[in-house]
């Protein structure tokens, strides 16, 4: 195995692809059992919910042509042009342009960037360890994937800093590099609870004589927990279940992020939303989500971080360079071209990186179509 990717997220999807069709033989290794991170749905009787990434839009130029792939394909539609905020109790356009959503839930923008690739499914990489001129990836032996490790030529760690930290920094005593430890160190996280509230059918019609599909309340002192409302089921034409998304604001995360039972916290922040819409506060069912890494609050303000010491290895995800899903594209496609130049031993020299992250994204996508 030419290299081992770390986490099935945004970053980490594109990195594996990018290595796969540059012709590197690539394993993803993740966790949990399905694919896209914070690019997540959640099932539910009859319909879905996105309860992590709210929408896609573009965002620059990799997102761009990631968005125009994916239409190509009838896997993204146009959800809304408009998306409000409350400012002193009136609603607000923030700013018009497309918003774009999936019919199956966004995970399907994963699911499209992982086609073809390798991927072991609940699997936690335990720890890295250089034996000789190789990564020794030790993982959580289960039924399905009873192998206790794999080894690689180079490893790409593709997970939020705080687990990236307990991967790396047990390499110092193997010369890892201690300024690199310091900075993923210095990476803060904002969390947040996010909501899935369900409703009769007969509340549609009251869903339709609203004058919103999504409001952001970031600052709106008279719901001062709530971050965040959709109404969901927008976002998918036809007879579905009302479903509406709420994301918690972060100081209120915070404050109660290790709660054993999330139940209360669901019942709180829906009866904030009740301050807008009254039989909100009565849904049929609610879940609760705890995003312990939702948002980067203190990024790298790099692509991502690198070293051949003790071999070769990269960290990339979107908290190297900011907190939007361009920043997660750009790392995975700058941290494949990295792990290239290692493995073909050479210095990795691009003089337009904009011109040439988006001649690869094209190139990518367009292998996937």
């Amino acid at each position: 195995m030419d290299t081992v990717v770390i986490g099935a997220g945004l970053a980490g999807l594109v990195c594996a692809q990018q290595l796969q069709q540059s012709g590197h033989r690539v394993v993803v290794v993740e966790k949990s059992r399905g694919v896209g991170g914070r690019l997540a749905t959640r099932r539910l009787q009859g319909t879905c919910a996105d309860h992590g990434v709210r929408y896609l839009d573009e965002q620059g130029p990799l997102t761009r042509n990631l968005i125009q792939a994916l239409w190509q394909q009838d896997i993204l539609h146009r959800w809304t042009d408009q998306l409000y905020c409350l400012q002193a109790e009136t609603l607000a356009v923030t700013e018009s342009k497309p918003y774009y959503t999936a019919t199956t839930g966004l995970t399907a923008a994963a699911k499209f960037l992982a086609s073809g690739l390798a991927i072991r499914h609940g699997q936690r990489v335990q720890a890295l360890t250089p034996i000789d001129d190789r990564w020794q990836i030790s993982l959580e032996a289960t039924a399905a994937q009873p192998t206790s490790y794999l080894t690689a030529g180079s490893v790409v760690v593709a997970v939020p800093a705080p687990q990236a930290l307990t991967l790396v920094q047990p390499l110092l005593e193997y010369g890892f590099p201690l300024e690199l430890v310091q900075a993923i160190q210095t990476v803060e996280f904002d969390p947040c609870y996010s909501v899935i509230a369900t409703y009769p059918l007969e509340r549609q019609s009251e869903i339709d004589q609203l004058p919103w599909q999504a409001i952001s309340l970031e600052g709106a002192t008279q719901i001062p927990d709530l971050a965040w409302l959709s109404l969901d089921s927008t976002k998918r034409p036809g007879t579905v279940p009302p479903v509406l998304v709420a994301h918690s604001t972060a100081t209120f995360a915070q404050s109660d992020l290790e709660a054993n039972d999330l139940r209360p916290i669901g019942q709180h922040l829906l009866a904030q939303a009740a301050t807008l819409v009254p039989w909100l506060a009565t849904p049929t069912e609610v879940q609760v989500h705890r995003w312990r890494y939702a948002f980067t609050r203190r990024p790298l303000q790099q692509r991502y971080l690198a070293t051949e010491l003790p071999l070769p290895l990269v960290c990339s995800g979107d908290w190297c360079s900011g907190k939007q899903v361009e920043n997660a594209v750009e790392s995975g496609l700058a941290a494949a071209c990295q792990i290239s130049a290692f493995l073909a031993d050479r210095p990795l020299l691009i003089t337009n990186w904009e011109a040439h992250a988006a001649e690869l994204m094209s190139q990518l996508t367009a292998t996937l179509v």
